[in-house]
C-alpha cells in the first residue's frame, strides 16, 4: 500500500483518471475546485452526524471516508498546480518548529 505522499498522489492521480474516463468528466480549475469544496461539506456532514449535531446517524467510518476523499482530492489539486506537498508541507509547518 502507499505510504508517502509521493506514493499517495499516484494513487490519487491513478483513481481519478479512471473514473474521468469512465464518466467522460473534464478535469478543468472549476472541478478540482469544485470536489475541494464538495468533499470539505462531506466532511463536516459526516463530523456531525457523528457528534450528533446533524441529521441521521454517522459512523467512525463515513468519516474517515470523507477525509480520505477530501485528502484524496487535495493532493490531486496540488499536483494539478505543480505543487509538491511533501515537501510544501515540511517547509511550512516545519519552519515552525525552528
Amino acid at each position: 500500500m502507499p505510504e508517502t505522499i509521493e506514493e499517495l498522489t499516484k494513487l490519487a492521480e491513478q483513481v481519478s483518471e479512471a473514473y474521468a474516463q469512465s464518466f467522460d468528466i473534464c478535469r478543468d480549475p472549476a472541478w478540482y475546485l469544485g470536489k475541494m469544496t464538495e468533499e470539505l461539506g462531506e466532511v463536516t456532514a459526516a463530523y456531525l452526524k457523528l457528534a450528533g449535531q446533524g441529521r441521521g446517524e454517522g459512523s467512525r467510518e463515513d468519516l474517515e471516508d470523507e477525509v480520505a476523499d477530501l485528502l484524496g482530492f487535495l493532493l490531486l489539486f496540488a499536483s494539478w498546480q505543480g505543487i509538491d506537498s511533501a515537501k510544501t508541507l515540511r517547509r511550512k509547518w516545519g519552519g515552525y518548529l525552528r
